[in-house]
């Protein structure tokens, strides 16, 4: 097995450092250091704590039965942890540490991005440091090697070799070999009707007699591929506004590369939402165009919306749902670890070499804020216990990742989270005009995830306070992607709903009621009072048939069928 300095080569935590988590945890000990009295105090608590869980392991060699059960955690989930005395004790006592060291983080002199990045640290230290990350100690690990006589830990080996040489060193998360684009992911039948240099524009086809006079255009994160929005047969928000009357585009973008390092935020609106918009009416008939958009292609929404009231176009857009998206960044949650202006400058900098964001060190961020799941779960399983990842969509999805534009990434960053602009009227500029939300008079569902780590919900929830329309705020109770993908059909889903968006997301939660079920059909009851009349859907222009190529990595000329 790898040493420690091997392991963290292997798991490229290098790519964590350029945010200054290592010298923040240096200053989190210089503050401790510089108050001995309270890290004394706080050490003879843990020492004590310490004590105590040793004394219990003698008492469970002495068949006492344990006093507590140990917290729920699947990573603890072998009962061996449970019932025998030593590994008790072993997780007992990694408790008590890792509650001693986020006490300490928490009670901290730092401020700021310094007390953020420190208490990240910690978090990574400890989710590192837990018993289960150790295979001679993690009894499913042992177990497993003894049934397969050792032939676990070979492929165990194999695994880690081949994820070192071909995976930026981190464990895959998916076993990607089943699906393929077009056939069970971003299979919605649709063409492709237009493309420009940055996105080409799907339209999908229509699946019954009538559709709405007015069309929705998917507006997707330029950070990940846009067939989140159209996952899966079955898990597809897109098939399903489809399969219920909607006419629906969908945007698509291009992998930046080197050559489109100048793309800035006026053309993501410009040549991508703004034109999206102008091809949907087109083609459909409709002067209105409606909007769904998801995660950064929500804050694009939002920014389109303002546009568009602050140069008297307001009509152009009849309603608008943005999904899992900020546009008050001011509490931006985990993310906001690696966007102070330090951080930053070094991102900027490492941009300005190549210029775009490498998809595998957003990736790997991504990764990061949710390591126990995302990281830590496939070295035990994939490294340890020599098995192959699972075949899932959503991580499928999730391992094809994307460039980001130099220039359009740093404007983003400083803008949104670093100078928080947009809740500033005037402050934020789109295509040289200033932006004040408070003006936009556009319907909007508002949609929110309440395990949602990068979209926090309560911060989601303050676009509805920023807005001058009618608003309709939903919480569910996915995280940041199962909240797209949230099928009607899926079980242990849920939502939350009430009328009005009161001030505070204390008080919309108080008086929400929860409805088991997926959002989709609470959407799709509000969005269908809102489209206009049913027609006959409009014959589309030819194209060649979705998903197209910019999603495949592939640059193609230029297109117009619409016309």
């Amino acid at each position: 097995m790898l040493d420690w300095e091997d392991m963290g080569y292997a798991l490229n935590l290098g790519t964590l450092d350029p945010v200054g988590i290592g010298a923040a945890l240096g200053e989190l000990a210089a503050d401790a250091l510089r108050r001995p009295d309270e890290l004394t105090r706080s050490w003879l608590e843990l020492s004590t704590g310490q004590m105590r869980a040793g004394l219990r392991v003698l008492s469970g060699y002495l068949g006492e039965p344990a006093a507590t059960e140990p917290a729920a955690d699947r990573r603890f989930a072998d009962r061996a942890w449970r019932e025998n005395p030593l590994l008790r004790g072993i997780l007992e006592s990694y408790e008590l540490w890792a509650e001693w060291a986020r006490t300490l983080a928490e009670r901290s002199q730092l401020t700021g991005a310094q007390r953020r990045k420190a208490q990240f640290g910690v978090g990574l230290l400890i989710d590192a440091l837990a018993p289960s990350n150790m295979p001679w100690l993690n009894p499913a690990v042992i177990k497993e090697a003894i049934d397969t006589g050792g032939l676990s830990v070979m492929k165990g080996m194999a695994n880690m070799w081949t994820d070192v040489a071909t995976n930026n060193g981190r464990p895959r998360q998916v076993d990607a070999s089943g699906f393929e684009l077009g056939r069970n992911l971003a299979a919605t039948p649709g063409r492709v009707i237009y493309r420009n240099e940055l996105m080409e524009l799907i339209a999908y086809e229509p699946q019954t007699d009538q559709v709405y006079a007015e069309p929705i255009v998917c507006s997707p994160p330029w950070i990940n591929k846009y067939y989140v929005m159209d996952l899966a047969p079955g898990r597809s928000f897109i098939e399903y506004a489809v399969r219920n009357e909607f006419q629906v585009f969908a945007i698509s973008y291009r992998n930046p590369d080197a050559s489109v390092a100048g793309l800035s935020m006026d053309d993501y609106l410009e040549k991508g939402l703004l034109t999206a918009l102008d091809v949907a009416s087109r083609v459909s008939g409709s002067p209105r165009v409606n909007v769904v958009g998801l995660c950064l292609g929500g804050t694009l929404t939002a920014i389109a919306l303002g546009y568009l009231a602050a140069t008297g176009q307001p009509e152009r857009v009849g309603w608008a749902a943005v999904t899992n998206t900020l546009v008050d960044f001011g509490e931006p949650g985990d993310l906001g670890v690696f966007t102070d202006e330090a951080s930053i400058q070094r991102l900027e900098k490492e941009m300005a070499e190549r210029g775009y964001l490498e998809a595998s060190q957003m990736a790997g961020t991504f990764d990061w804020l949710r390591g126990n799941d995302l990281v830590w779960n496939y070295v035990v399983s994939n490294w340890y216990m020599g098995k192959q990842p699972p075949a899932f969509d959503i991580l499928a999805w999730n391992a094809d990742s994307t460039n980001m534009p130099a220039t359009m990434h740093s404007q983003y960053l400083r803008a949104c989270y670093l100078r928080n602009e947009l809740v500033q009227p005037g402050a934020f500029k789109a295509l040289g005009v200033p932006l004040d939300l408070g003006i936009v008079s556009t319907p909007m569902y508002v949609l929110a995830a309440e395990n949602d780590h990068i979209a926090p919900w309560r911060s989601a929830y303050r676009t509805t306070q920023l807005v001058g329309g009618d608003v309709t705020f939903t919480l569910t109770s996915a995280g940041h992607i199962a909240g797209m993908v949230n099928p009607v059909d899926n079980p242990k889903s849920s939502h939350w709903a009430r009328a009005g968006c009161p001030p505070s997301p204390e008080e919309w939660r108080t008086g929400a009621e929860q409805c088991r079920g997926s959002w989709w059909a609470h959407w799709l009851a509000w969005a269908s009072a809102r489209s206009g009349e049913k027609v006959a859907p409009p014959a589309l222009p030819m194209g060649e048939p979705a998903p197209g190529q910019y999603v495949r990595n592939r640059l193609a000329p230029p297109m117009d069928a619409s016309r």
